[in-house]
């Protein structure tokens, strides 16, 4: 059965295997990019890592399990990675840590998507530009720097997100630009 829009009615949840696959890849490209980076681009690399979860970001995982605007997707995401951080990936990409997502929840509340219900943010880039994904699974990106303006969707499913973020570290390693997410 199909959600609205032709979406599945589960969204896919990236498995630990296809997780541990797509972090391999992203830690590789960047092995190629780092060592020369200074004597590319004039300036020594920032932050680019992909962290394991801490205790607190596990405990922080099962919270948003429990939290009942939150599609289960993201917490099993955050049982196998704790944060990304792509400083030198275009301008920047990061998905927050559990911690950092629950908190904008507490603090801020779920962002309002449309026919999508609402969303979860989880991710900016460097620019200020917001991440949320909806109940439904899909991600959407918000059209300015707020989380106050309107949101998109970019991608069927956080898999789709994930992928098209791995695309984009392999095409800036081989081209100097990361393209568009």
């Amino acid at each position: 059965m199909s959600a609205p829009h032709g979406r599945p009615a589960t969204p896919i949840r990236p498995d630990a295997g296809w997780l541990a696959a797509w972090r391999k890849d992203v830690e590789a490209a960047l092995g190629r990019l780092l060592p020369g980076f200074e004597d590319h681009f004039g300036y020594p690399p920032g932050e680019n890592t992909i962290q394991d979860p801490d205790p607190d970001g596990l405990t922080a995982a099962q919270h948003l399990a429990a939290h009942p605007g939150v599609t289960a997707v993201l917490p099993h995401f955050y049982r196998h990675v704790g944060e990304v951080m792509l400083a030198d990936i275009g301008n920047a990409y990061v998905i927050h840590p559990a911690t950092h997502v629950l908190r904008d929840l507490a603090e801020d509340g779920p962002i309002p998507l449309g026919d999508a219900g609402a969303g979860t943010l989880f991710a900016t880039d460097g620019g200020g530009i917001h991440f949320a994904i909806a109940t439904d699974g899909t991600v959407h990106r918000s059209t300015a720097a707020s989380r106050d303006s309107d949101f998109h969707p970019v991608t069927a499913d956080l898999q789709d997100f994930l992928d098209q973020l791995r695309r984009a570290v392999i095409r800036f390693v081989q081209t100097g630009t990361p393209g568009d997410l």
